[in-house]
């Protein structure tokens, strides 16, 4: 039997730009309800939204950084994962995850498969009794563990590290390391990859081909299919690149644009701010999702 659940999202970065009021409202108006967690007031949230305080799932003290960049995503990650242990109501998704049709499971499994290899957490739903939840939560309660999944080389680094009295915090360690590449290899240890949902349900769009969707008149239809419930906006790199190409607002002709029109939302009332170049993460596509 298919349950209807509430989505969750958190956001920890000032004010919201159109992009996230539009992901935002997308839900509402497929009379899915949206609960926002932030840590401080957020302004320009739309109207029928649930605020809390993420400190009921997460508090402050436990917050980490991805130190080379700045990016909040390993706190993210961390977040979503307590989230879904402590509200079995809820579907995770990202502020920048598009809502096409309204996230159902008849299983209590909602994640699909943004690469080849890779299970994205960006939508992420795990029942509360999954083994994948369960380790995704135990290892990302202590930063200073090694966690199996990093690669051979890194890993002996990090020993090596651990062995000399100076152990590497999870926000020095490589881009991701609680991001999708950690789902992936849980999801697999416990063999619950099977529940993944095809490429074209979640993330039809890939990260290689994310500028179309901001760029007018660039058809996007072959990769958006009749089931596809979700159109992943990749979060910063997105904000990025409409800041530097248009001037923070998406063309109207643009797939953005469209979508801005259909669920009448005002870009200039919630411009992107420009933003100085920022360092890139160690790999294009991991953790992306996380960058909400």
């Amino acid at each position: 039997m298919t349950r209807k659940y509430s989505i969750g999202m958190l956001w920890v970065e000032g004010p919201l730009s159109y992009l996230e009021q539009l992901c935002i409202k997308s839900f509402l108006d497929n009379d899915q309800a949206v609960r926002l967690y932030v840590y401080e007031d957020v302004s320009r949230v739309p109207d029928g939204v649930e605020v809390r305080d993420a400190n009921e799932v997460l508090p402050t003290t436990e917050f980490v950084t991805h130190t080379r960049t700045g990016s909040v995503a390993p706190h993210a990650d961390k977040f979503r994962y307590r989230m879904l242990q402590q509200e079995p109501n809820l579907i995770w998704a990202d502020t920048d995850a598009y809502c096409r049709l309204p996230f159902e499971t008849e299983t209590g499994h909602f994640y699909g498969w943004q690469e080849e290899n890779e299970i994205n957490n960006g939508v992420l739903r795990l029942p509360p009794d999954s083994p994948t939840l369960k380790d995704l939560i135990a290892y990302t309660e202590d930063p200073y563990t090694i966690v199996p999944w990093l690669p051979r080389h890194h890993k002996r680094r990090l020993r090596a590290a651990q062995a000399a009295g100076t152990p590497l915090h999870a926000g020095e360690m490589p881009w991701g390391v609680w991001g999708p590449r950690a789902l992936t290899w849980l999801l697999h240890k416990h063999g619950e990859e099977r529940h993944a949902l095809p490429r074209h349900v979640l993330y039809p769009i890939s990260f290689q081909r994310r500028r179309r969707m901001a760029r007018p008149n660039r058809d996007t239809s072959e990769f958006i299919l009749e089931d596809t419930a979700s159109i992943h906006f990749y979060g910063r790199r997105m904000r990025d690149f409409l800041a530097i190409e248009y001037d923070g607002i998406a063309p109207e002709k643009s797939l953005i644009g469209q979508l801005l029109i259909k669920h009448d939302i005002d870009p200039g009332a919630a411009p992107i701010a420009k933003k100085k170049p920022q360092p890139s993460p160690d790999a294009n596509t991991a953790g992306e999702s996380s960058d909400s």
